[in-house]
């Protein structure tokens, strides 16, 4: 795989790091992704190595008939590529692919640090920014009603709410092109600054990630900072653009987008492992827990583990609120690329994408409406990354083949960016490794 321009894999490599500095709101498909298939030109010499041994007993499984042989040393060398993962410090890794009938899921890890539990593969975790794919299509839907227009004004349905909403459009909110300044993300927005840990350890012992912070407060602190660039210009991912999307869902049909969608994508998919948790900051049934990792000092004693399972992810909203389970967001994947939930214009409009770039450098990846495009070595795929605090997840499909990942994430810079790495191993394996 290579990602123009003439520069080395490690500048590439290097740049994109920078680019995807974790942040409390998730570094998104545009962040994560792109730092992700940029580290993946390193992998050509990394995945030899990964894909050697056995699968761990009981860390597999297959359903849809029993395997041939070739079909155990992809399983096997799955299993492998996802313990990678966990080699390079997550807590536990879990992932599904589904190819037609034939599913096969593994999972590396404990769900627990304080107890050792094995992390289950039908447990729950935060989506993060798979929202968007949920939220995206469900606002696609109302545009095929004629209720909302995608060249729409945002000053159309949320009167005084944007500075320069009337030059602001629907479509550039789905394509992260509006130029909204991402105050979930950004320094100075609604969090503390992660690499401050001594402000970050305060926060957290005050309860500050319990704090229900709402779509009105991240728009809020968005607009009251100058905008990256006028709209329509570039592209910069801010998890404000779903926000405004979640306020317009809810303005034109006189219910929540977290009622919507349940409506009109996880009711019918009967997705029942699926669901927003609003205000709540449990997550139900089986789950892996979430940790963030403070590093005070430059020894690895001067580290420490957070478990923020419990958590409000209310700053979320329609951009990043979802909690799932592996199963229902690859059946979500395969119902929406099948076209069973938007028709074939509109699913044009979903896919046509704009580059995402670093450094001026093209990165493999574009973005659509609210659906990611992503060159892996052996073809195409398309879906969408997330990230919340301690939660990691990739969703991703070939048109025949659908590819879910939950990582609970460890460590500092270095290490979450070697299992981002690692993730990007799993999903070259998943896609590529059988072909």
């Amino acid at each position: 795989m290579v990602l123009g321009g003439g520069r080395t894999a490690e500048g590439m490599a290097s740049a994109a790091a920078r680019s995807a500095r974790p942040g409390w709101g998730g570094s998104g498909a545009a962040r994560r992704a792109a730092a992700a298939a940029a580290a993946a030109v390193c992998l050509a010499v990394a995945a030899p190595v990964a894909s050697a041994g056995a699968a761990e007993p009981g860390a597999a499984e297959q359903a849809g008939g029993s395997p041939d042989g070739r079909q155990q040393g992809a399983a096997e060398r799955r299993a492998a590529a996802l313990r990678a993962v966990t080699d390079a410090g997550a807590v536990a890794a879990i992932a599904e692919v589904r190819d037609g009938g034939r599913v096969w899921r593994g999972g590396s890890g404990v769900a627990d640090l304080a107890t050792g539990a094995p992390v289950r593969t039908d447990g729950r975790f935060r989506a993060g920014s798979v929202t968007k794919v949920f939220t995206a299509t469900t606002v696609l839907q109302l545009v095929g009603e004629g209720r909302i227009g995608l060249d729409d004004p945002v000053e159309r349905h949320l009167p005084g709410l944007v500075p320069n909403g009337a030059k602001i459009t629907v479509r550039q909110l789905l394509n992260h092109s509006s130029g909204l300044w991402d105050s979930t993300n950004e320094k100075g927005g609604v969090f503390p600054e992660l690499a401050d840990a001594a402000a970050v350890r305060d926060w957290l012992d005050q309860g500050g990630l319990t704090r229900t912070i709402t779509p009105a407060q991240v728009v809020a602190a968005s607009v009251a900072h100058a905008p990256n660039f006028p709209p329509g210009t570039g592209y910069g991912y801010s998890n404000v653009n779903y926000a405004l999307l979640g306020m317009i869902i809810e303005r034109v049909t006189g219910r929540g987008y977290a009622q919507e969608i349940t409506a009109r994508v996880l009711r019918p998919l009967r997705l029942d492992g699926t669901y927003f948790p609003g205000t709540a900051t449990d997550i139900r049934g089986p789950h892996a827990h979430g940790y963030v990792t403070l590093v005070e000092g430059p020894g690895p004693a001067d580290r420490s583990d957070r478990d923020v399972t419990v958590a409000s992810v209310s700053w979320a909203n329609a951009a990043g609120e979802l909690i799932s389970t592996l199963s229902d967001l690859n059946r979500f994947e395969q119902a929406l690329t099948s076209g069973r939930l938007l028709p074939p214009q509109l699913m044009k409009e979903m896919t046509t994408t704009i580059p995402v770039e670093i450094e001026g450098q093209p990165t493999g990846l574009s973005y659509g409406l609210g659906l990611a495009r992503w060159q892996l070595s052996c073809g195409e795929v398309r879906g969408h990354d997330g990230g919340v605090p301690g939660y990691s997840s990739q969703l991703w499909s070939s048109g025949d083949r659908q590819v879910a990942l939950s990582v609970t994430t460890r460590g500092d810079d270095k290490q979450v960016q070697a299992q981002m790495v690692a993730e990007v191993g799993f999903l070259e394996q998943a896609f590529c490794g059988t072909r």
